[in-house]
């Protein structure tokens, strides 16, 4: 069967079709600047070669029927007409405590994402809208949600819970949520069949590290602890954004610079993390270009970053009451060789110890780098959370 996966965006949708259960892509791709006069499609043809299609997308339905005509076409397309689509994966963003695992879209699944919105008003609605859009073109298609806060929803209270007035549980449902939740459970479980493991009897640290980072600790099979909270800024250093951060902090910066809560927030999530200390980039290949220049702010940048990875794997190796497996995800986690050094050197004493030889020479491939006499697998696995929707999608509109 052919599974269209969806990634909705307040100004892009991003697309994967699949072939089933193969896993197969025939087609990826995404629109950009949705609702702007200059928006376009882009997508790679089997040869490698880029293609760019300029169209005026003012909103979601039309971007996604220009999808879907791209890919019947007859120039670019891969499959003769929609009735070839079997099915539609879209990636839900926030679902609250409602949604503990995927499942199929109706009426009721739209009303509780809809409840939602207060809790990610910047995704909900986009992701609700190209929910939408593939009712109207396709109508009779399965849509199956998959969300990136389920997999967290078997933390425990005492681990999700804030410190602060109960009732701002009840009545905003204020505590820590988690995301990422798709990639934390394909590596998770990817890294159990890549190494012969039972999942279910496991601990695992997953770290999926990129412009945006979060870390979660995984005991036979389920997330007991995860990095992001309320929102995605907690927890590790992230691109521009700050992670954890003391709360007097931010009171105290915006009542020196007379800001306001929405100048607070645009300073935690996108003038802060790497870019804000490096005051060069967000992006790690910057950085390192910097530090090769002697850039000292850059150095520091990349320090505060790893160590705060280094930390947390402490942290929820105590929490797990030890640790099977540790694992290497996302565009820096994958590629970024420094990175998984400095959060593993110096961890011998609690079991980890990797071929730095060996780690030096991996980009983006499954590799066992921890050496023979480490009590801790570390690996490297890339994350691939399209192919966890679309198996998502299968399990649930074949059953």
């Amino acid at each position: 069967m052919n599974v269209l996966v969806l990634n909705c965006g307040s100004s892009s949708v991003k697309y994967k079709l699949f072939q089933m259960p193969e896993g197969r892509v025939l087609a990826q791709g995404g629109v950009e600047k949705l609702g702007l006069a200059d928006s376009f499609l882009k997508f790679k043809l089997p040869s490698g070669e880029k293609v760019v299609l300029e169209k005026d997308m003012p909103e979601h339905t039309i971007a996604i029927d220009f999808i879907l005509q791209t890919i019947t076409g007859s120039e670019y397309g891969c499959i003769k007409s929609l009735s070839e689509i079997d099915a539609v994966g879209h990636r839900l963003v926030h679902g609250g405590d409602k949604f503990n695992k995927s499942v199929l879209i109706d009426q009721e699944v739209v009303a509780k994402v809809t409840e939602c919105i207060a809790l990610a008003p910047l995704h909900n609605p986009s992701t609700l809208k190209g929910v939408a859009a593939v009712t109207e073109l396709m109508p009779n298609v399965p849509q199956v949600g998959v969300f990136d806060t389920a997999f967290h929803q078997t933390m425990p209270d005492y681990a999700y819970m804030y410190a602060v007035p109960y009732e701002y549980y009840k009545k905003y449902g204020v505590r820590r949520y988690g995301f990422h939740g798709t990639s934390h459970r394909f590596v998770s479980k990817r890294a159990c069949e890549f190494l012969g493991l039972d999942y279910n009897k496991t601990r695992i640290i997953t770290a999926h590290i990129g412009n945006g980072a979060s870390m979660a600790a995984i005991k036979n099979g389920e997330c007991i602890d995860t990095t992001m909270g309320l929102t995605p800024t907690d927890g590790l250093m992230m691109g521009t954004r700050s992670g954890e951060v003391d709360p007097g902090a931010l009171v105290f910066i915006a009542e020196k610079e007379g800001m306001n809560i929405a100048q607070l927030s645009d300073m935690v999530n996108k003038k802060s993390g790497v870019l804000g200390i490096s005051g060069i980039s967000s992006d790690m290949r910057e950085i390192e270009d910097a530090i090769a220049r002697d850039d000292e702010r850059a150095k520091l940048a990349l320090k505060m970053y790893d160590y705060r990875i280094k930390k947390y794997v402490g942290a929820y190796a105590a929490a797990l009451g030890g640790v099977d497996v540790l694992v290497f995800t996302g565009g820096v986690g994958e590629n970024q060789t420094t990175t998984r050094e400095i959060v593993c050197a110096g961890m011998e004493y609690m079991g980890i110890e990797i071929d730095n030889e060996l780690n030096a020479k991996i980009r983006g491939e499954e590799t066992l780098l921890s050496t023979p006499n480490s009590k801790v697998k570390v690996v490297v696995i890339p994350t691939d959370e399209e192919l966890m929707i679309a198996l998502d999608t299968v399990a649930l509109t074949t059953k």
